[in-house]
């Protein structure tokens, strides 16, 4: 058997604990640390890149837009054909006005969850206020 002098006494296994603990968390919050950064950093690179993205579509569109113009420049003179393309394009931007205005009324009305609580609410007040009626005549 061991010799009993030489066994850790409880009061060192708990300073031990104590101390291999509070190592073990600040290495686990300076992983995280080190995660996060690696994340924020991963992220920052993939919206430059969509912003860098959303330029290019954007000239991209307007480069379409006068290439229409200039397709139907080849029929009609370009101010006409400009015209119509600008008018296209206002008549598609009204359409999904309309239809984002729509959805943002719908969105905005209340649920009916909450009509359906203050039921529930009114319902429960009505049944302790009978009860309570019940048990003043008794």
């Amino acid at each position: 058997m061991s010799d009993p002098r030489s066994a850790p006494t409880l009061g060192s296994l708990v300073e031990q604990l104590s101390e291999q603990t509070s190592r073990l968390v600040r290495a686990e919050v300076a992983l995280a640390k080190a995660e996060l950064a690696q994340k924020a950093k991963a992220s920052a690179i993939g919206i430059g890149l969509a912003v860098a993205a959303g330029f290019i579509v954007l000239y991209a569109i307007g480069v379409l837009i006068w290439s229409a113009v200039l397709g139907l420049g080849e029929a009609w003179p370009l101010w006409l054909s400009a015209l119509v393309i600008g008018f296209a394009m206002l008549a598609v931007a009204a359409g999904m006005v309309l239809a984002g205005a729509r959805l943002l009324k719908h969105a905005s009305t209340k649920p009916e969850s909450i009509d359906r609580v203050r039921d529930d609410i009114e319902t429960v007040r009505s049944h302790f206020a009978s009860t309570a009626r019940k048990e003043d005549h008794a």
